[in-house]
Parts: structure tokens; C-alpha cells; sequence
């Protein structure tokens, strides 16, 4: 039976109309929640004078901003399909995910004119800096439907492609609701909260972690163009949020700031990680100045929040990604999908209302990202202790065998990040005579300190981690490629 969920922004802008919905953190232009739901009917208007119906697809191509949103939620009061595009892509890779989404109307901004008009299909258009404004004020507020169908699709994310073509993960309106009390529970989110959203649009962090609950909360979202540490530090200095989500990049970019550790860094409530592993020594790092990062893990199908350690916990259980949230289920499981005890290394799956029901117009990858009775493969290996904690044991694309014994990169790398002289490292597998397979280290070094060579890390290396897990050669890079949510991008440096 498919339930109906009320107009989220018309309900909050009945309970909430004049508190504030958003402020761009460039201008402190800010919007309240009245004015976002009837810039949000109009732009429902706007889209249906420009011919998008029920179950069209609309594109977006834009950085960060407020009129994102409005437009986000008009597509739900039409029932259109927003598709967030990656402004990073060159136009011939958007080509491929327009030919696969086929959205009748692109929506852009200035910055990405010269890309819209160099894509292969030619598109009607509307400018967010020349077109949208006028016309969105001109259009009526309109009487759009007041229920939201829970398994319907709201919109698409497509997977950033670090193995592979991208897919577009269905996101459903239930999902929205889901993530809501998943991340909200475990970050006790209140109406009185304000977060900052800086994560691109076009990815699930930029638009659930926490931009979305925190509107649902009646919050205010603190809405940053991208990751901006200055404008960020002095957020924290004016005791501005509450809350905050950031990838494991950002947190490294942090503490490098000059005034960063004498912010009022108490006034923070929850500091949440995810988008990649989190090393050991970076969470060691913030706990010396009295922060508890929490680590998380989740997936673009999981909506995303799905494991989230508990600031109690934090700095007892670094590396642990700590237990499911309220309406995520978990387990680890053998290659039969049988599950596996305690401590036992297998393949983490996921299921419950927060999770994906599949890949748009990709029948053959939703049948394979699901088991026989329906929990989605995560594609990662992870262990439960004794306690319920997770723990992530990495990719298991990414697992080798060294001499008759498995190899978790991500074991690797976590040690080789404690190095005092070392920033990020990646760690893969390369063909050996003797052991059939070993690992290969890129190392990105701190700035300005001195450069250890391949015989210091490995000596380092072996004093913490077995002769067969230690890499046999150490390659240093000035930077990694990285997707938008901070994944260093293993395949490019292969």
C-alpha cells in the first residue's frame, strides 16, 4: 500500500512562516519558510507554463544555491522529476546522463551557459541569473497537490562512477522522510538548529547531510557555495551552527586554518563525517581539542544516513562507523548471503524504507544490487563487534590476496595516515611474481614538512601491520583526483 506524505514545505510554512528557511552565506539574503513555499508553488507554475508534466524530468545545472531548493520542492508539488547534474562533468559526459534521464527542460545558471550550449541535445532553457526570478514572481502560487505518493520518484542522484558508467539512484519522497528520522534521531535536530549545506547539489550530502532534515525540522540551512574554510571558520567563531557535516577533506582543510582551534568550538552540538573513511589520526586529532567527530558511513541508495557513531562513543571507538539508525537494518553476510558471527569480515548489506527501490531504466544493476529477499549490496566489507559497532573493512573490489592472505587497503591506509609527515594515501593492488599480489601506496605529503622516502614508510609500516600487508612500493603525488563527495578516485591512479 503506498502512503501519502503531506507537502512538507506547505505543512512547515503553515507551523513556521515567518522563521527563516535559508540564508546564502555569501550575501545573508535569507528566505523564510512562507516565502520558500510560494517560490516553490511558483516555480511549479513556471515548469508547467514551460510544458513539464507529472513524471517529466527536469535537469538542473547549477553550483549551490537557495533557488535550487525552490525548485526541488516545486518539482514535488508538480510531481516532476528533478535530475541534478554535475557542473564539474565536461558536456560530453553530461550528454550521457541527459540521454539516460531524457529530462524535457534544463535549468542552469550563468556559470554553466557555455556548457548547456555545447551539449549534443538542445534543450528549452531557463537562466537562474538572467530568466528565473521575473518569471517565477510572475507566475501564480498555484493550487498544486497537497500529498506526496511515499514510493514515488522526487528525483535522481546519479553515482559519482569511480567504478564504473553512473546510474541514477531513485530517490523517493519515503526515503526523504526516512533519512529525516534517521539522521534527526541521531543527531537530536530541533527546529531551533542551524546547519551549513556547502556539499554540491548533485550529490546526496548536499542535499540531505543536512539541508533537507534540517527544513523538515523547521531549522535554518546556512546555504555556502562549496567548501569556503574562511567564511566557514568564522561561522563557528559567531556561534553560528549547530550542526555540521563535512567529508574527511574538509576537516583536514580545517585544522589547518590559522584561528580554527581557538573558534568556540564547543558551541558545535554534533560534527558529523562520511563520504570516505575517516582516519584514525584525524578523529585523534580533533578529540585533542574536545570535538567528537562522528563518523558515519552511508550510500547514495541508503539516502544516504545509515550508520552513525554516537558522540558518547566517538572517542572510545575511533575507526568504528558505529550502529544502524533507527529505520536502517544491517547485516554481514558470507558469499551464499548467509550471516555471518561476530567479528567475522563479510559483505555488509542494507535494508529498510531509507534504502533505494533501484536504478533508473536499469533493470540489470537494481537486480544485481539486491539479494533474493530484497537487502541491498553495499559492495563493502565490513565487521560487527561484540558490541553492535560496525566497522568498515573497505571495497570489496578493492580486497587482495598477498601470499595466501587477505588485504584490506583501507587497514593500510588508515596506518600510513598516522604518519606525522602524511596527509592522505591510497593504497592498491598490483600483479606480483612471487605473492600473486601486492599493495602499492600513493602518499600525498604535508606541506611544507620534510619528505620521508619509500624506506622510511615502509619501516613505519612494518612496525604497526604484518610483512604481507605492507606496501612494496611508495608513490608520491601532489594531490589526488577526487569525486565531489571526497573519495580519492582509485581508478585514475591506476
Amino acid at each position: 500500500m503506498i502512503v501519502d506524505i503531506p507537502d512538507l514545505v506547505a505543512k512547515r510554512a503553515a507551523l513556521s512562516a515567518d522563521r527563516v528557511a535559508f540564508e546564502d552565506a555569501a550575501t545573508g539574503r535569507t528566505l523564510t519558510y512562507a516565502e520558500l513555499n510560494a517560490n516553490a508553488g511558483r516555480a511549479a507554475s513556471l515548469l508547467a507554463a514551460r510544458g513539464v508534466r507529472k513524471g517529466d524530468r527536469v535537469a538542473i545545472l547549477t553550483r549551490n544555491r537557495i533557488e535550487f531548493f525552490e525548485i526541488l520542492l516545486g518539482c514535488a508539488k508538480l510531481g516532476a522529476i528533478l535530475v541534478p547534474l554535475n557542473w564539474r562533468m565536461p558536456p560530453a559526459e553530461l550528454d550521457g546522463l541527459i540521454a539516460d534521464a531524457e529530462p524535457v527542460l534544463l535549468v542552469h545558471g550563468d556559470q554553466e551557459a557555455q556548457a548547456a550550449l555545447r551539449l549534443a541535445t538542445t534543450l528549452p532553457a531557463i537562466n537562474l541569473d538572467c530568466d528565473y526570478a521575473a518569471a517565477r514572481d510572475a507566475a501564480p502560487v498555484g493550487s498544486w497537490r497537497s500529498l506526496w505518493p511515499s514510493d514515488a520518484t522526487w528525483y535522481l542522484i546519479y553515482t559519482s562512477g569511480t567504478t564504473g558508467k553512473p546510474k541514477g539512484v531513485i530517490y523517493t519522497y519515503r526515503m526523504a522522510v526516512a533519512n529525516y528520522v534517521n539522521i534527526g534521531a541521531c543527531i537530536d535536530l530541533a527546529s531551533t538548529d542551524t546547519t551549513l549545506t556547502f556539499l554540491p547539489n548533485f550529490h546526496t550530502a548536499g542535499i540531505n547531510l543536512h539541508a533537507l532534515p534540517t527544513l523538515i525540522a523547521g531549522g535554518r540551512v546556512i546555504l555556502m557555495d562549496g567548501y569556503e574554510g574562511e567564511r566557514m571558520v568564522a561561522l563557528l567563531e559567531g556561534r553560528r551552527l549547530d550542526t555540521l557535516f563535512a567529508v574527511p577533506t574538509v576537516y583536514q582543510s580545517l585544522l589547518d586554518h590559522p584561528r580554527f582551534a581557538a573558534a568556540p568550538l564547543d558551541h558545535v552540538r554534533h560534527w558529523g563525517c562520511g563520504g570516505a573513511p575517516l582516519p584514525d589520526a584525524l578523529a585523534a586529532r580533533y578529540r585533542d581539542l574536545g570535538v567528537r567527530v562522528c563518523n558515519g558511513m552511508g550510500m547514495t541508495e541508503t539516502g544516504p544516513t545509515a550508520f552513525l557513531v554516537d558522540p558518547a562513543d566517538a572517542w572510545a571507538r575511533i575507526g568504528s562507523v558505529g550502529k544502524p539508525q533507527l529505520l536502517c537494518s544491517a547485516r554481514i553476510v558470507d558469499s551464499e548471503d548467509r550471516e555471518l558471527p561476530d567479528n567475522a569480515v563479510g559483505d555488509l548489506q542494507f535494508s529498510g524504507p531509507g534504502v533505494t527501490p533501484g536504478y533508473w531504466r536499469n533493470e540489470e544493476a537494481t537486480r544485481a544490487a539486491f539479494t533474493a529477499d530484497g537487502w541491498l549490496r553495499s559492495g563493502d566489507l565490513a565487521r560487527r563487534d561484540a558490541d553492535g559497532f560496525y566497522w568498515i573493512a573497505g571495497r570489496r573490489k578493492e580486497m587482495f590476496i598477498s601470499g595466501g592472505e587477505n588485504v584490506y587497503p583501507v587497514e593500510v591506509e588508515n596506518v600510513l595516515s598516522a604518519h606525522p609527515d602524511v596527509v592522505d594515501v591510497a593504497v592498491l593492488a598490483e600483479a606480483d611474481p612471487k605473492w600473486g599480489e601486492v599493495g602499492r601506496a600513493f602518499v600525498q605529503l604535508a606541506p611544507g614538512r620534510g619528505r620521508p622516502d619509500g624506506a622510511a614508510l615502509d619501516a613505519f609500516c612494518r612496525e604497526r601491520l604484518a610483512a604481507y600487508k605492507v606496501p612494496r612500493r611508495f608513490d608520491f603525488v601532489a594531490e589526488f583526483p577526487r569525486t565531489s563527495a571526497g573519495k580519492i578516485q582509485k581508478h585514475l591512479l591506476a
